[in-house]
């Protein structure tokens, strides 16, 4: 997950303190690839300061989604996971027996969705899609 800022810059904006464990936690989102919930963050915080407590992450977590620097999402799982909410829109998979999220984008389906509400008289305000995947089993024919 990037920021489009540096951390500073965006703690400055959004009024918020730079602490310790604040630069710490925003650092390793910052770094993660994928969509981490609080206890995996915590976990991660903790490899760099082991003195950052679970509530730390959850009170940072949810000050960050309030200021709209974090995005929250639950893909069916029940757990919050977070990616930055700066990020050019896009879509997810989410594989159902691994719990993998892969991002991706489809100018196609950004059309479809448009031309399909127009038709119904809509203008989107705004969207989320998450498609629940499995491993595509191959047909394998045996010869001989």
């Amino acid at each position: 997950m990037r920021f489009s800022k540096d951390i500073a810059t965006l703690c400055k904006e959004h009024g918020l303190r730079l602490t310790g464990p604040r630069k710490v936690i925003m650092q390793v989102l910052s770094e993660s690839s994928d969509h981490p919930d609080a206890v995996e963050l915590h976990r991660r915080v903790s490899e760099i300061s082991p003195g950052v407590a679970i509530a730390t992450v959850y009170r940072t977590l949810a000050l960050l989604e309030d200021k709209g620097v974090l995005e929250k999402h639950t893909f069916g799982d029940g757990r919050a996971r977070f990616e930055s909410a700066d990020q050019e829109h896009h879509d997810h998979f989410i594989n159902v027996e691994t719990g993998d999220v892969i991002e991706f984008r489809s100018d196609e389906i950004e059309r479809l969705q448009e031309e399909i509400a127009r038709q119904h008289g809509f203008d989107i305000v705004s969207h989320k899609l998450e498609i629940y995947v499995k491993p595509a089993k191959r047909n394998r024919r045996r010869t001989g």
